[in-house]
């Protein structure tokens, strides 16, 4: 592993407890040049997680506490007429920020939320004829709660599409939970995480994945599991080609975590249902909004795919 990951790594292990996996999908999501959903109950380290991610990069962060009021302009920005010079000033919103933490982003409203959609595509803002660039590394990580607590509202197909990665973090185990009620690191020691990776090294980093090598016969067994999702009965719509894409940028950064400069077909199994679960939608999804079965679903079809030795 590359001595920049080694202390990225250590550094969120430091202050987040659960499954180390969780940070190490976070950290793959971050090295592809991705955006990261992470959802499970209140209360079990989503926001912490994000949050030490965020930290442990040297560059400009923003927090973006969805509310079902907030209007897109509140994310965006405004532009503002200024009396002295006759024109309109555009004061740029939270999105504006190499890391953005979107916390709770389904409690707020769906036009809200399509807010997001240019700037997760194409790192820019389009406001009042201007495109405005995102500075680069640009991340959006957001939290949810589960779609049947009160209040949720569905995410998108659109807007889900849009993130590369979506996790469930689950209960801590006990000895996990022990180190939380001793240390409590939601408190002080998050607030003094330093950061250990430059916004350079994380660009570098980014750089690199992109000149792992992925073997044809790996680019076969990604289209071919999309292929299966697409004729499979249980699914209305399957993957897309941005998701065969992006399963495709996570094998590349997980061969990158592990020291390689080339793709092994580990780097893909592992990577297939954060990335792909969420993408797909299932028979009855929208009466639903049931992750697990998109899970359930992704876990058969790679039985069924095989992988190349």
């Amino acid at each position: 592993m590359h001595e920049s990951i080694q202390r990225l790594r250590r550094n969120i292990l430091s202050v987040y407890f659960g499954d180390p996996k969780a940070a190490d999908r976070a950290i793959c999501c971050a090295l592809a040049r991705g955006h990261l959903l992470i959802e499970d109950v209140p209360g079990v380290g989503k926001t912490l997680l994000a949050m030490s991610l965020a930290r442990s990069i040297n560059c400009s962060f923003s927090r973006i506490q969805l509310t079902p009021d907030m209007l897109p302009s509140d994310v965006l920005g405004v532009s503002v007429f200024e009396r002295n010079s006759g024109e309109f000033d555009f004061k740029k919103g939270p999105i504006f920020a190499n890391v953005v933490l979107a916390d709770e982003i389904n409690r707020t409203s769906p036009r809200t939320q399509s807010a997001l959609l240019e700037a997760m595509n194409e790192a820019t803002v389009s406001m009042d004829g201007h495109v405005h660039e995102l500075e680069q590394p640009f991340m959006v990580v957001a939290t949810q709660n589960p779609y049947e607590f009160e209040g949720a509202y569905l995410l998108p197909e659109s807007q889900l599409d849009r993130f590369l990665m979506r996790l469930h973090l689950g209960y801590p185990a006990p000895d996990d939970e022990a180190r939380v009620l001793t240390q409590r690191p939601g408190g002080k020691s998050l607030h003094e995480l330093p950061a250990v990776i430059s916004k350079d090294e994380m660009i570098d980093l980014q750089n690199r994945v992109d000149a792992v090598e992925l073997d044809s016969s790996l680019t076969d067994y990604i289209v071919a599991l999309a292929g299966a999702t697409r004729e499979d009965d249980e699914i209305q719509v399957g993957l897309s080609p941005r998701g065969s894409l992006a399963l495709s940028q996570a094998a590349r950064a997980s061969a990158l975590m592990d020291g390689r400069d080339y793709c092994v077909p580990e780097d893909v199994s592992e990577n297939v249902i954060p990335v792909c679960a969420h993408r797909i939608l299932s028979v009855g999804y929208h009466s639903s909004g049931d992750a697990s079965s998109g899970q359930r679903i992704m876990k058969r079809i790679m039985q069924g795919v095989t992988a190349p030795t």
